[in-house]
């Protein structure tokens, strides 16, 4: 019988490294290989299976057809052989190990710093590895298997995954002190749209924020230039216009040291819900619910 020779997962690693950065310096520091390495051994993966997956050029890197397919088969091979390890981690002690998790930008400032604490010491094995992204990188990031878990607001569409809420997070109107009522909640229509002020695209907030005041015609005025939270504070504090805010920020000080204001926002849909999100069907589902009751616990 003729032996075959099957692509070992470190090629597959390589492939998807390089499909990601679309640079073999960048992939290479991506697998903390060399780049000699790893063009050697995406070399060695096409004369294992006879085609050419990459055409290289001096400035551009271009997959194949055949080699994009190819890229999202080994990223599947890859999450299962991930998943391997998730199953002898299920098997032993709840929330030990390593785990991945991202967190959009939105949250990680202001409830990490409550959590991480009881975590540690109420799970001291767990190794927790975090990753500050916006909710579309971070649901792809889950769904190539770069993370295991996502803790983020929703609504927000994450694919095929199973979600533990966590608790509400209620929206607030962020104004310069004198620019709007500070007594009471704010309703949409208080709010001049050509003052407000919003996360640029990709931040999840800007949505629910949008929705929650149920006025197309912020879409097209409010000023999306936003790269933090504390940045859109910054600038609400010089006069420049009013935002929105969660909860979470404005408990967390967000507006101390400025003369910033927040009031609820006056609107049936005004909060954003918090949740953890994972894959369907992950071996460490029970490992992810006990994280998600620490993290609802921890808002308390």
């Amino acid at each position: 019988m003729a032996q075959t020779y099957l692509p070992t997962l470190k090629q597959l690693q390589y492939l998807v490294a390089l499909n990601d950065a679309g640079h073999f310096g960048r992939a290479a520091e991506a697998c903390f290989v060399t780049q000699s390495t790893l063009s050697a051994g995406i070399r060695e993966l096409e004369t294992l299976i006879g085609v050419v997956l990459v055409e290289r050029t001096r400035r551009v890197v271009r997959f194949t057809p055949l080699g994009e397919r190819i890229v999202e088969k080994a990223r599947r091979v890859l999450r299962e052989a991930d998943e391997l390890g998730d199953l002898a981690r299920a098997a032993g002690r709840p929330l030990s190990g390593e785990m991945r998790m991202s967190v959009i930008p939105t949250i990680a400032p202001f409830l990490l710093p409550r959590i991480l604490p009881r975590l540690r010491l109420q799970y001291p094995d767990l190794k927790l590895y975090l990753r500050e992204e916006t909710s579309g990188q971070a649901c792809e990031a889950l769904s190539h298997g770069r993370t295991d878990c996502v803790l983020l607001a929703l609504p927000f569409s994450c694919g095929d995954v199973e979600s533990a809420p966590l608790f509400d997070d209620r929206l607030f109107v962020a104004f310069r002190e004198g620019e709007m009522d500070p007594n009471g909640a704010i309703h949409p229509n208080a709010i001049d749209e050509t003052r407000l002020l919003m996360l640029e695209d990709g931040h999840c907030l800007k949505d629910h924020a949008l929705a929650a005041c149920n006025r197309p015609e912020m879409r097209a005025e409010a000023t999306m230039l936003g790269t933090s939270l504390h940045t859109m504070v910054q600038m609400v504090d010089n006069g420049l216009g009013v935002t929105m805010l969660p909860e979470m920020a404005v408990d967390a000080g967000i507006l101390e040291h400025t003369s910033v204001k927040a009031r609820p926002l006056d609107s049936a849909n005004a909060s954003r819900n918090i949740a953890l999100v994972w894959r369907k069907a992950s071996p460490r589902e029970r490992d992810f619910r006990l994280l998600a009751d620490v993290l609802a616990a921890a808002r308390t």
